[in-house]
């Protein structure tokens, strides 16, 4: 299993992702997404809304990237794979886009979803716990809080 508790346990804990696709000819592109989930078969699944040039560059070349993070304790995962575009024609869509919907309460319309096969994943930390290794978890939190002049509820 690729998507193991904590990249689970990250995904829902993040607001956007970032999902980096290429051209056929290798011009890369990267686009925030905001309605992203997983799925039992640990695939990925994204909202296409605004999306024309990630849907069209995976139509040519599968291979993506995408990455999260939670922003206050600064740590996330990057995720590689295989993505395709399903279509609200395709049998397998209605079974995709529930919890998509859910999580755009139908006021985003949107007709496809970009479906990623998960091969890699690596987590992602900020170079802050590399350079100061005696900093908790916590602690980056206060400090994010503070660089964001943010509390939480």
């Amino acid at each position: 299993m690729v998507l193991n508790k904590a990249i689970r346990e990250s995904i829902d804990q993040s607001v956007l992702c970032w999902l980096a696709t290429s051209s056929a000819e290798g011009v890369p592109n990267v686009s925030p997404k905001e309605a992203f989930t997983y799925t039992e078969d640990d695939s990925l699944i994204i909202a296409n809304i605004a999306s024309p040039q990630s849907v069209d560059n995976i139509r040519s070349n599968s291979s993506v990237c995408l990455s999260f993070i939670d922003i206050f304790s600064q740590k996330g995962f990057q995720l590689s794979g295989q993505a395709k575009i399903v279509n609200e024609k395709e049998s397998h869509f209605e079974q995709l886009v529930g919890p998509l919907l859910k999580m755009t309460h139908g006021k985003f319309p949107f007709k496809s979803i970009t479906q990623i096969m998960v091969q890699k994943a690596k987590p992602i930390i900020a170079p802050s716990y590399l350079l100061f290794p005696d900093r908790t978890e916590s602690e980056q939190r206060e400090l994010a809080y503070s660089t964001y002049k943010v509390r939480p509820l």
